[in-house]
């Protein structure tokens, strides 16, 4: 996604006048610096609260991390730091902290997002005083083909309903480097260069999106069920039970159930990570 890209989908995220928060996300946006940081400026100038999410592989020390932050200083309303516990080592600390040393420096809103492993709740404490915000592992993705088998799971007939997104009436969507408008990591409701946002977004329509709507009325399992889907006796939560089955869909819906990297398929995509209007 290109600088006038991300100034065009921010133009119409204004125009809707609901977008109140832009978050820049990933992947990594640090790796398409000079995007993220013209996304930021222009979103700042709009109006908009800024937002970005980061694992800080760039704060090798303070004086490299004052040189990524300086740049975003009065732009940034919330600089998330992911501190993912399944790829821990003692690098990522340091990182967090340079990071979260240049942002109190440089008067950024800092904290630190921890997915947490259930089995290594001790290491929490070995962020010492950084701001942390826990989250449940949500086990789609990835998550779902390489943490799942570990997870402790629950019968498939009780994850009837979504838990973690407002399918109906959604308060955010997020954006993907090819232009895809996305309820729900993976389930796509349009596409910027058919469409414009606000057509987009007044078009959705849940109840007869064939996606959506088995997932309003019964969560993963109707959606299984509406479309004869084979299943296992046990999932490990919603999104998981959810992602298996969008999964085995995809040949049937394969505008709505995209793109291939949200569902392991990995190929080239054209850079810049996703962020969401909120």
């Amino acid at each position: 996604m290109t600088v006038e890209r991300v100034r065009q989908v921010l133009e119409q995220a204004k125009e809707l006048g609901s977008v109140e928060w832009v978050y820049f996300e990933g992947g990594e946006p640090f790796q398409y610096y000079a995007v993220l940081l013209s996304g930021a400026r222009a979103a700042a100038r709009m109006g908009f609260k800024v937002g970005v999410v980061s694992n800080a592989y760039w704060a090798t020390d303070v004086a490299d991390a004052m040189e990524y932050l300086g740049p975003l200083a009065g732009l940034v309303d919330d600089f998330t730091v992911s501190a993912d516990w399944y790829h821990w080592d003692p690098e990522l600390r340091r990182h967090i902290e340079h990071a979260f040393a240049a942002s109190e420096q440089l008067g950024i809103p800092f904290r630190v997002s921890c997915v947490m492993d259930p089995d290594c709740l001790e290491r929490a404490g070995e962020l010492g005083r950084l701001p942390i915000e826990e989250a449940p592992v949500m086990y789609r993705g990835r998550a779902a083909v390489k943490l799942a088998p570990g997870a402790k799971n629950r019968p498939w007939s009780t994850l009837s309903c979504c838990g973690n997104e407002d399918l109906r009436e959604p308060s955010r969507v997020h954006v993907d480097p090819v232009g895809n408008v996305h309820v729900c990591q993976g389930i796509s409701i349009g596409r910027l260069d058919q469409e414009t946002l606000r057509e987009i977004c007044d078009s959705y329509d849940p109840d007869s999106n064939p996606v959506v709507s088995p997932l309003l009325e019964g969560g993963p399992v109707e959606l299984a069920l509406r479309y004869g889907l084979n299943h296992e006796s046990t999932y490990a939560d919603n999104c998981h039970a959810c992602y298996e089955a969008r999964a085995a869909l995809r040949g049937m819906f394969p505008e709505i159930l995209t793109p291939d990297q949200m569902y392991g398929v990995c190929k080239e995509l054209d850079p810049l990570e996703g962020f969401s209007p909120h």
